[in-house]
């Protein structure tokens, strides 16, 4: 399971556009959810929602390092680790390890994971599950060595936040391109999850496409789904438990899948 999250761009700006050739022929070649929606404005609240279930109270895209902005709540990683899976965060741009602080193009509000106590209390567990994403090359090397569960935020240029739509399809196109040839995804039954953590408005509608040997092929879903759907969705695959209300009642994008 692989999650590329990309930043503020509604469905009406992806879509069929002419600078997302990639996007849309993923779209088309695989699984599309054509009503799929973020919780809330701004980004930081949807990271948070789409890896606990919850925003945690979290209202602003704050630091870690502020007051009333960690997300004191049971994560996804807490439960994919407790399951004896394998997770990692691979953040572009991040200069190092578990880095709480911006970096250039690397803004930690795109990294949920370390808002989390549970992650960042133990340094030498959250380095090595935080990581910068020059790591994931060598993790594509082998089915054994990418986890189980992969969250990939692109660098603020990459992620369509500070450059156009065209130079993030570009990096899609390299970037999922190597995922999708990589053997964890030629030999198992994986999926990719391409999608933006918010888009504009009351809507909040965004593209989200399901990708890989485990997603449907020329599938269009018009279900409304949200950012708590995919993870249910996760949760359910592999039997874990919903981490609260919001996603135990989001209804499973099942029919996404094969």
């Amino acid at each position: 399971m692989v999650i590329i999250l990309l930043e503020n761009k509604p469905v009406s700006e992806i879509l069929q556009s002419a600078d997302a050739p990639y996007l849309n022929k993923l779209a088309n070649d695989y699984a599309l959810a054509a009503n799929y929606h973020a919780i809330t404005h701004p980004s930081l609240p949807n990271y948070i929602a789409l890896t606990s279930g919850t925003t945690a109270g979290i209202t602003d895209n704050c630091r870690p390092k502020d007051k009333g902005c960690r997300a004191d709540v049971r994560s996804i990683a807490d439960s994919v680790a407790e399951s004896g899976r394998s997770w990692k965060m691979y953040a572009e741009g991040m200069p190092g390890p578990c880095q709480a602080n911006d970096s250039g193009k690397y803004a930690v509000k795109h990294n949920p994971f370390m808002y989390y106590p549970s992650v960042t209390r133990d340094r030498a567990s959250c380095a090595a599950h935080v990581v910068p994403f020059s790591q994931l090359d060598q993790d594509l090397g082998s089915a054994a060595s990418l986890p189980n569960y992969v969250f990939i935020t692109p660098d603020m240029c990459s992620d369509t936040h500070d450059c156009p739509v065209q130079t993030g399809d570009d990096w899609l196109a390299r970037e999922a391109g190597k995922i999708l040839d990589s053997p964890a995804f030629r030999t198992q039954n994986s999926l990719l999850v391409v999608t933006w953590d918010e888009g504009s408005n009351d809507n909040n509608q965004v593209v989200a496409v399901f990708a890989g040997p485990a997603a449907k092929q020329g599938y269009t879903s018009t279900n409304r789904y949200t950012h708590y759907s995919l993870l249910h969705t996760i949760e359910a695959a592999w039997g874990l438990q919903p981490l609260t209300g919001n996603d135990r009642d989001a209804p499973l994008m099942s029919d996404l899948l094969k």
